[in-house]
């Protein structure tokens, strides 16, 4: 009696366990979310060569390189790996493929992109440029650089999570993200190492990476809420203004890449943080009150002026009413 039950309810399980496996996958979707997973292992493979320049000659597919770093190299891995995160979604929902395999697809491809490369980018340069200045064996400095990589990844992870959580299907919930972006909190770094290696190469810059870390990591998983800037701002009709601003962007882009990296990535972290900071402290909400304030007594005030005026109109009418009235009794 007792196995007939157990073999009951080992049927059933079977059945449920059958009922739950995948069967259809959308392959061109899945596809573009794998390339960012493996542009972001590239990326991984290239900070763990160092900061050596790439030669000319080197067997790497699709690229040519000549004086650019294995480190500049990965940051613009993780570049490639935001491209193809940016698309794999819009692509999906464009041929109503969207399903749950595809949003956990591409949360474990980000984790890796913009979670494991950016940490291991930065650990990495930051020992080698510790070492270049002969404090390799500061045992301090060693554990703060690896805790702000360990709470970037850590923040990275939380902030993926929530996400699949929290995420809906439809194209009008992709207006705006609850957090810094995970794909924007790569860019902070990303775009930092990248002028580090190729624009200027100061000290500032490498002993800021941590505290950077630590600050985007808690505005990822933060409730500030960050624009979906090809939803809001490129997306469908708008103002002639918008194109200007495009065309601005994009010459600023071409006139030099690698700082208008750190000025967009770095801007767009920051804007939304200094909007709710703005709204948040107490005197900003003081400052907002009087204004409030004064813009209600004006509105109060171009009334009674309205009033006052349109009463002295029907006084001096009457005034020359009865200044009519006089000259007429006097003839």
């Amino acid at each position: 009696m007792l196995s007939s039950k157990t073999d009951a309810a080992k049927k059933s399980l079977l059945r449920r366990v059958r009922r739950q496996r995948l069967k259809y996958i959308a392959i061109l979707p899945s596809l573009v979310t794998i390339l960012n997973g493996v542009f972001g292992f590239t990326a991984i493979i290239f900070a763990g060569k160092g900061s050596g320049t790439i030669p000319v000659d080197s067997k790497i597919p699709f690229f040519t390189f000549g004086s650019t770093t294995y480190f500049a190299m990965s940051g613009y891995m993780i570049l490639v790996a935001m491209v193809a995160d940016m698309l794999d979604g819009r692509l999906a929902r464009r041929v109503k493929s969207t399903s749950s395999f595809g949003g956990q697809l591409d949360s474990l491809c980000d984790i890796i992109s913009f979670g494991v490369a950016p940490a291991y980018l930065m650990l990495n340069v930051l020992e080698n440029e510790l070492a270049s200045i002969g404090l390799s064996d500061e045992t301090f400095l060693q554990r703060f650089v690896w805790l702000s990589a360990a709470a970037y990844i850590s923040c990275a992870a939380i902030r993926l999570a929530r996400f699949n959580v929290e995420n809906e299907e439809d194209e009008s919930a992709h207006m705006s993200f609850m957090g810094l972006p995970t794909p924007a909190a790569a860019g902070v770094i990303v775009s930092l190492v990248i002028f580090h290696q190729e624009t200027i190469s100061t000290l500032a810059i490498i002993c800021a990476l941590p505290f950077f870390a630590l600050g985007i990591s808690i505005l990822m998983v933060s409730r500030i809420r960050y624009p979906h800037i090809l939803n809001q701002y490129l997306r469908g009709k708008k103002p002639f203004s918008y194109l200007i601003r495009v065309l601005l962007l994009l010459a600023f882009v071409w006139w030099n890449i690698q700082v208008a990296m750190v000025v967009i990535f770095c801007g767009f972290a920051a804007n939304s943080f200094m909007k709710w900071l703005y709204f948040r402290v107490p005197i900003s909400r003081s400052i907002a009150k009087l204004r409030h304030k004064a813009s209600h007594n004006n509105d109060n005030l171009i009334p009674a002026a309205q009033h006052s005026a349109s009463m002295a109109i029907d006084q001096a009418k009457i005034d020359e009413q009865h200044d009519i009235a006089g000259g007429s009794v006097h003839k």
